[in-house]
């Protein structure tokens, strides 16, 4: 997980690409958030990203060191994939199927 002086890495993907840095980033923010577990702060950190300069450099770098979880580039990612959205923790609720 992120420490307080976090730097993402967006790979060589990215390389050819001016990256924006800088405090005003919002995974340098809160990095935290960008690794949560409720599927509530999961959607939070990935509406921060929409508005992001590096999202689509963060999503490639991500995407090519198939990082194993977290947010990155606006997308949830779980080892190494996309994936759509994060499902609660525990067993999912029994539905009546119609017969």
């Amino acid at each position: 997980m992120p420490g307080s002086h976090w730097n993402p890495d967006f790979g060589a993907a990215a390389s050819a690409v001016a990256l924006p840095v800088g405090p005003d980033l919002s995974c340098l923010q809160d990095p935290e958030l960008f690794f949560a577990e409720s599927p509530q702060d999961v959607e939070q950190a990935k509406a921060l990203c929409r508005g992001c300069k590096a999202r689509i450099a963060c999503l490639a770098g991500a995407l090519e060191r198939r990082e194993p979880w977290g947010i990155w580039g606006g997308e949830l990612l779980l080892r190494g994939a996309i994936i759509p959205r994060k499902r609660p923790r525990g067993r999912p609720r029994k539905t009546d199927v119609a017969a």
